[in-house]
């Protein structure tokens, strides 16, 4: 069975930077698509941040633009997210998520990794 395993999360002052990593477990995985999402604490929604398709473009939130860089290693399987300038309002549970096409839903998902937490200080 096919996993998403998301690392690279954890607390930092405001205007700081973390490097989130998603790694796909199987290297005959066929669904192109890696996406990164966040989910605000008491907020039911998931918010797509970021995804790169199989022909490597990628798409942002206006959030984070100019802010958070996304990219893929296709030979390690691996999604990162560079996050830099990080402000309290980016404080949430990040999740890789992938799918055939670079979805804005979150319900178009079905491969879901497990999370990682990332916590912005003011």
């Amino acid at each position: 069975q096919v996993q998403l395993t998301e690392s690279g999360g954890g607390s930092v002052q405001a205007g700081g930077s973390l490097i989130l990593a998603c790694t796909v477990s199987s290297h005959t995985y066929e669904r192109y698509s890696l996406a990164g999402f966040r989910q605000v604490p008491g907020k039911e929604e998931r918010e797509r941040v970021a995804c790169v398709g199989k022909d490597g473009t990628t798409e942002y939130r206006d959030s984070v633009k100019g802010r958070f860089t996304v990219s893929r290693d296709f030979a390690k399987n691996t999604l990162f997210l560079q996050m830099n300038s990080l402000t309290p309002e980016d404080t949430a549970m990040y999740y890789c998520a992938s799918d055939a096409l670079c979805w804005v839903l979150a319900n178009k998902y079905d491969l879901w990794g497990q999370g990682t937490q990332v916590t912005v200080s003011s």
